[in-house]
């Protein structure tokens, strides 16, 4: 099968194959007329140990409009948070990857330092036209960041991150030191994809170029694509684009007889390590590439690959409660439900099914991430939907459900997602920020911090966040598509040659 990129003009449709709810259902939910709240009924550990049951209610789904000077106040605020953040990362860990905000101290991935946070962070910058901050991060970028390392790094967060922190910046800045040093990392890492199955392993030696870690995931194998694909359409070299869709390719042809993927694959062998299909972190964004190769390159492989996907995760993955919808786990084989875990990575699925034109399904899913975030007042990793029990405590700074709070917004225009924005921001604000910077929480119940503050708070939290509310000329998003880690990439419109060029 010839699974080159060619031009598409077709888009992506919705499939449908969870039944919608029943009137019975419906009037179930419904507290007051015209307004939708989710009653639940919460089950919370106390710390002895035994549980008690709470009745709650999701704060209501509609929302006053918003005035232009409310959303302009609103984006300035999360503007000067971004500063209060960068400026405590500047103070005590320049020139590193990333700032433990409790202890003051600098952290590094790796031996060596790769920058994390100013490369993460520098569009998020450019976007919030925060001028003098972003050209002293490009400056450090230009003359410090050194990939030459003899040193293993994880493929997926380097490129998620740097790669994709690199290309969208560049594209914003026309920074030419930026593009190069992105070319350079992309040479770097290709080794990575000589694997027998052309799925790449977990690590490689930016100086060597040996690699290592045959146990991989779809999220590791399938999240190349974008970064890959605008690195090859911004050189003229395909090579880039050809190695991450055969790895993708050769996932997706491993999939089950019904459609699903694992959780976990040996990029060797090709065998399953883990048979549990879901949306869950490890997979979530292999289907989201998908989709957003598919359109960014006018792939129409892709978009096959992501319509026969969704076909399998609506039919066996979503689980519509008499809480809301949900999306639990299931036997890759059989379909059979396993767990019913829903968290804080599986709230990217909104923004992935409006994308795909299902504004319907996504808003309901919204609403149940919404819900998961109300039930201690910040969002848990992980909890059980059916006992709506908290089973992973941690908040790691999350974007998830703000990211899919802004594509619904920017769909719909329905001013209840400004007021969901607000929710988020004041809850930041009150709960993980310190004096300089922002925290991750050990235990949202309790509300203890704990010393980290990842680089995808500058890229994507706060990003979205600031998008939300900031006048649509910011960043036209029809014009991109944004990666797994919040950089928008610019949109092609032409593709010659097996390789996506930039438009004209």
């Amino acid at each position: 099968m010839d699974f080159r990129c060619r031009w598409s003009p077709q888009g992506t449709e919705k499939d449908r194959t969870v039944d919608e709810p029943s009137e019975k259902e419906i009037r179930s939910w419904a507290a007051t007329p015209g307004v939708l709240a989710l009653l639940l009924m919460v089950t919370i550990g106390s710390a002895s140990g035994h549980a008690q049951a709470v009745s709650t209610a999701t704060t209501s789904l509609t929302a006053a409009p918003m005035t232009q000077a409310d959303k302009a106040a609103m984006a300035d605020q999360v503007r000067r948070e971004y500063l209060h953040a960068w400026n405590g990362y500047r103070k005590y860990a320049w020139g590193h990857d990333a700032l433990k905000p409790l202890s003051h101290e600098p952290f590094d991935w790796y031996s060596h330092s790769l920058l994390m946070t100013p490369v993460d962070g520098l569009d998020t910058m450019v976007l919030m036209g925060l001028k003098p901050q972003a050209d002293e991060a490009r400056k450090l970028i230009d003359t410090q960041l050194n990939f030459n390392q003899d040193m293993y790094v994880k493929d997926f967060e380097i490129t998620i991150r740097l790669m994709g922190g690199l290309l969208s910046s560049y594209e914003l800045t026309g920074d030419k030191r930026l593009l190069a040093l992105a070319e350079d990392l992309g040479t770097r890492m290709l080794p990575m994809f000589n694997s027998p199955t052309g799925m790449p392993y977990e690590y490689v030696n930016l100086r060597t170029g040996a690699v290592r870690g045959v146990n991989s995931n779809p999220a590791e194998v399938g999240s190349m694509l974008i970064e890959y694909g605008v690195l090859a359409r911004l050189t003229g070299k395909p090579i880039y684009y050809d190695k991450a869709k055969r790895a993708v390719v050769a996932l997706y042809q491993r999939q089950s007889a019904i459609g699903l993927v694992g959780s976990g694959i040996n990029v060797e062998t090709d065998q399953w390590t883990d048979k549990t299909a879901g949306i869950q972190g490890g997979i979530d964004s292999y289907y989201e590439y998908l989709l957003k190769a598919a359109i960014l390159f006018h792939d129409p492989d892709c978009e096959r690959m992501w319509r026969h996907s969704l076909v399998a995760i609506n039919k066996y993955l979503a689980d519509q409660r008499p809480n809301g919808l949900w999306y639990g786990q299931a036997d890759m084989n059989t379909g059979a439900r396993t767990t019913t875990y829903y968290g804080a990575l599986d709230a990217f699925f909104p923004a992935v099914l409006a994308l795909s034109n299902d504004v319907d399904r996504a808003a309901r899913l919204q609403n149940s991430s919404y819900a998961m975030w109300n039930l201690a007042g910040v969002e848990p990793d992980q909890l059980n939907y059916v006992t709506m029990t908290i089973t992973n405590p941690e908040y790691p700074l999350r974007p998830e459900i703000i990211e899919s709070t802004y594509y619904l917004y920017t769909y719909t225009h329905d001013p209840k997602y400004l007021a969901m924005g607000k929710t988020y921001l004041e809850a930041l604000m009150k709960y993980c920020r310190t004096n300089d910077g922002y925290a991750a929480l050990a235990d949202v119940r309790s509300k203890k911090k704990s010393d980290a503050m990842e680089s995808y708070f500058f890229a994507e939290t706060l990003k979205y966040l600031y998008l939300l509310y900031a006048p649509p000329s910011t960043l036209n998003f029809k014009s991109v598509i944004f990666n797994t880690e919040a950089h928008p990439m610019q949109r092609s419109f032409i593709v010659a040659a097996g390789i996506p060029k930039k438009g004209k």
